[in-house]
């Protein structure tokens, strides 16, 4: 019995080898086939109760990862014994076997570490001493036809050990695969050479180069996966900080200082007693995980998907807090430990630079390129700063902040023994919280005009962060438990701040032209970084997280050397720090009642400026593909519309002047005659000008003008400044038309992320629709166009039952169901002089929005703007509405049925639709 199971309780009760042995032994018959297949029966029923009885020990003791994993290893190692057994004694039997009638068949990679989840691959390797003779090749066969008939997923080799060692060399996945390998059952004799060879030939004087592989092989897996371990969607197995980094620890130390079990790692002086003890419970929880979620799934599942994050928080015995479901503490947990991945991944990287680095250079690494003039005490070690002696933090407490502000002033790497004091002596910040040269030295790290980002990365990797500032401490790994947030909070914060550095130092001025200006001309930099760092610094707390920071961010900004003016400024911007985006992306930007509401709470051009900032770097640091073309022009048209308001001294004077200014560079674009361009403004009303950028409006024109003698014009070009496809209707308004159009167009497969509605005096409506497909992409394939075009035409001239259709065409999207959003409408008269304003929130699905405006239909309205925003799995719809008769909408009966209604759309639950 290997001494890696022994640990396990109650062995038996998972497999019970010698009564399976028995019951295939008492098997009749000779024929091969009939033999193999009695033989898969029994061994299927003994795999699905050892696998029961191993699930049933999880559920009652939820974290016990390595004994679970340890457990589905003893598992099949009793099965392959058995089967061996069976396989050489009655299906492939030898008389006199010869030397070259040998086999030993070994475990390797995971399954040879003795870990397992339970639907893991199970990877073998036979051995021959040298060719392999006709039994050999009919015992492997035999095997792995049985086993794959156990429905096993087999990796498996089979190989001389001359071929052995020839593949190890030349590959670096097959040595890595054959350093773990185990005995199973078989000739020990093989084995035993086998061992021998691969330690001489193979693992002798390659450390060196082992490690650089093994390294290079992490890196490029970690660029694959999301270069960060803060993903709110993580893969237990290969993401950052995930047990694929713990393996990389273990295949290092095994082949660089032959240890044979982690513990050893601290006789090898790679760990401390602590750091191997937060390294066995990392092991342990992450095989937990991966554990239940294999069981979850009944697959081999690695990604901890929304819907699998529920179940295994509850499998696991988390439980709700206030401000915290059981899922966010049980994936801020599960973030915890893969910070500790990382933290161990930087203290072994260490040892391994002073082992294997040539003198005077640095493994795998380059060399500083400038030696800085003061280092306060502090050393260059072959280009990173470092420690002069252990004891350096407990001395002086403050320099756990100047050991960051010195490597972000210098341009610095930190060598890894001083992050690992660091760690270890974080205790210290309590004490210097309240020294002005330690918040000075913060405030100079967080608003460095050099790279904040990678050096607060490190404070918070080290725990100094959290510590120093412990309301952001609180933050530190937890996660939002939606679609729209890729990252945990901290992450997100530290992405932001990173942001607004590129910004300011004009490295993103492609994608954020306005954003590039305007940072030059703000005058409070200082409470701006610190209102990017507050933000959402009191999520989780139970409460709105906007209050909460703003009365974190009085307490803080003082104490880090802000004024009472900069700190109202801080304050008052996290407070405010989603009305940009939500006016922008949820209120009609052309009624001017809108500009005057969003003006009258930010009051002044510099508080614009600085809420312009947050907000977009708020919106980029969420994750890749939240922001887009068509958000940075909604956020430009309110910044600019403000801005003019905020000059004026709040008052419309400019409305009529900027129309006036789009009416006459529209007559230069078109080249009309005065009496045609006078007959085309007459038509349309002054908020149609305000909506419309000025190429929309050349395009409308030129559309309505090519059609004075049809009913009926449809355009649908890739408009690529705002990342989607303008789809623009003409023809006679009439009710039904808006959810005719959005039906059709979730029909063609499109997703309507904005509309704008217009009706002309005379009766014809102009519509434009700014279209994705279902990956946000605009639609730019020409028979995607001519099919939207034609499902469109179809819709409004009622060919085929579109209710049909739609209820034909699958709705659900299964990530989104892992969300519990309780459908809302909020019906306000007082955000609009002209129109109702209704807001539908619910989870997302396609075609919503077709059945909203099926149900306004159903409510006699008309539909004069509708403006869509969705948040990972949350839509946020809002359309501004007045009666058929161009009244708000006030009757208290009316309003109820309209919300009645919208209620039951947003719910999945409309009333019977119209054809």
């Amino acid at each position: 019995m290997p001494s890696r199971f022994e640990s396990i309780p109650n062995r038996r009760a998972i497999v019970d080898r010698r009564l399976l042995a028995e019951s295939l032994a008492a098997i009749d018959g000779t024929d091969r086939a009939a033999l193999r297949r009695q033989a898969t029966v029994l061994l299927k029923d003994a795999l699905a109760q050892g696998r029961a009885e191993i699930d049933r020990r999880l559920l009652a003791h939820p974290s016990r990862g390595l004994e679970a994993a340890g457990g589905q290893a003893y598992l099949v190692d009793q099965l392959l014994r058995v089967l061996f057994d069976f396989t050489v004694t009655r299906l492939h039997p030898l008389a006199n076997p010869t030397a070259a009638e040998r086999l030993a068949l070994i475990a390797v990679g995971g399954y040879g570490r003795g870990e397992m989840a339970p639907y893991s691959d199970v990877d073998i390797g036979f051995l021959t001493p040298w060719k392999q003779t006709p039994w050999a090749e009919g015992v492997i066969e035999s095997m792995l036809y049985a086993l794959w008939d156990l429905g096993l997923k087999i990796g498996h080799s089979s190989r001389s050990l001359d071929e052995m060692v020839r593949q190890a060399k030349a590959d670096v996945t097959v040595r890595t695969a054959l350093l773990e390998a185990r005995y199973v059952v078989g000739d020990t004799t093989v084995y035993d050479e086998a061992s021998r060879r691969f330690k001489a030939e193979v693992q002798a004087d390659t450390a060196r180069q082992f490690v650089a592989d093994k390294l290079a092989e992490r890196n490029a897996r970690h660029l694959k996966m999301g270069d960060t371990r803060y993903v709110v969607e993580p893969n237990v197995k290969e993401g950052k900080g995930g047990m694929r980094d713990l393996h990389a620890l273990f295949w290092i130390g095994k082949y660089a200082y032959d240890v044979q079990r982690a513990a050893q790692l601290v006789e090898r002086g790679l760990f401390t007693p602590a750091e191997y003890r937060r390294f066995h419970r990392a092991d342990n929880f992450l095989l937990a995980v991966r554990c239940h979620l294999h069981a979850i799934a009944g697959r081999a599942e690695d990604r901890l998907t929304f819907d699998l994050q529920r179940e295994i928080a509850v499998r696991m015995r988390f439980s709700d807090r206030p401000g915290k479901s059981k899922v966010e503490r049980f994936m801020q947990y599960y973030f915890l430990q893969t910070k500790i991945v990382g933290d161990l991944t930087g203290v072994f990287l260490a040892h391994l630079d002073e082992t294997f680095a040539a003198r005077g250079r640095r493994f795998g690494l380059p060399t500083i390129r400038r030696k800085p003039g003061r280092l306060h005490g502090f050393v260059l070690d072959r280009g990173r700063l470092a420690l002069p002696r252990d004891d350096f933090f407990t001395e002086e407490p403050v320099r756990l902040i100047e050991l960051f502000a010195l490597a972000d002033k210098h341009g610095l790497e930190i060598h890894p023994l001083a992050m690992r004091a660091a760690a270890r002596d974080v205790k210290l910040c309590d004490d210097i919280r309240g020294d002005a040269r330690a918040n000075a030295l913060f405030l100079d790290v967080l608003a460095s005009p050099r790279d904040p980002e990678l050096v607060l990365r490190w404070m918070n990797e080290t725990g100094v962060f959290g510590r120093f500032v412990p309301d952001f401490g609180r933050v530190v790994a937890q996660m939002q438990f939606d679609m729209y947030h890729h990252y945990t909070v901290d992450e997100h914060t530290i992405r932001a701040i990173g942001l607004l550095s590129q910004i300011e130092r004009g490295l993103l001025k492609d994608d954020h032209p306005l954003a590039t200006a305007i940072v030059r001309q703000i005058v409070s930099r200082r409470a701006l970084y610190i209102a990017v760092l507050c933000h959402d610094i009191a999520k989780g707390r139970g409460g709105d997280h906007s209050v909460l920071g703003a009365e974190v961010a009085r307490r803080l900004a003082p104490r880090l050397g802000l004024s009472a003016a900069e700190t109202e400024t801080v304050a008052w911007l996290v407070r405010a720090h989603l009305l940009m985006s939500a006016t922008a992306f949820k209120r009609d930007l052309s009624d001017f009642k809108t500009i005057l509401d969003f003006c009258e709470v930010v009051q002044s051009p510099e508080r614009l400026r600085l809420l312009m900032l947050l907000t977009v770097v708020d919106i980029r640091a969420v994750g890749p593909g939240v922001w887009n073309g068509w958000k940075r022009q909604l956020l430009a048209t309110l910044y600019e519309a403000a801005e003019e308001v905020l000059r004026l001294g709040h008052k419309q004077k400019g409305r009529g002047e900027r129309v006036a200014a789009k009416q006459d560079a529209l007559r230069a674009a078109l080249g009309w005659t005065d009496t045609a361009f006078a007959a085309h403004v007459r038509r349309l009303a002054e908020p149609y000008w305000v909506a419309e950028p000025d190429d929309v409006l050349a395009h409308n024109a030129r559309l309505m003008a090519g059609a004075t003698d049809a009913p009926l014009a449809i355009d649908a070009q890739v408009y690529a400044e705002r990342g989607a496809t303008l789809v623009t209707i003409y023809a006679a308004d009439h009710p039904g038309l808006f959810y005719r159009i959005a039906g059709a167009i979730h029909l063609a497969g499109g997703n309507i992320i904005d509309a704008r509605i217009h009706t002309t005096r005379d009766g014809m409506a102009i519509d434009n629709f700014l279209v994705q497909d279902p990956v946000g992409r605009p639609f730019d394939d020409a028979k995607q166009l001519a099919r939207l075009k034609r499902g469109i035409e179809d819709a409004l001239a009622n060919r085929g039952k579109l209710a049909d259709r739609l209820t034909a065409r699958p709705l659900s999207r299964h990530r989104a169901e892992a969300f519990e959003i309780a459908p809302n409408v909020l019906i306000d008269n007082r955000a609009s002089n002209r129109f109702t304003v209704v807001e539908v929130n619910a989870r997302d699905r396609p075609a919503l929005l077709n059945q909203l405006a099926h149900a306004l239909f159903q409510s006699k309205v008309t539909v004069h703007s509708a403006h869509v925003a969705t948040y990972g799995e949350r839509a946020v719809d809002i359309f501004y509405l007045t009666d058929l008769t161009g009244d708000r909408i006030d009757n208290p009966v009316r309003i109820k049925t309209l919300e009645r209604r919208l209620l039951a759309a947003a719910a999945g639950e409309p009333e019977e639709l119209a054809a």
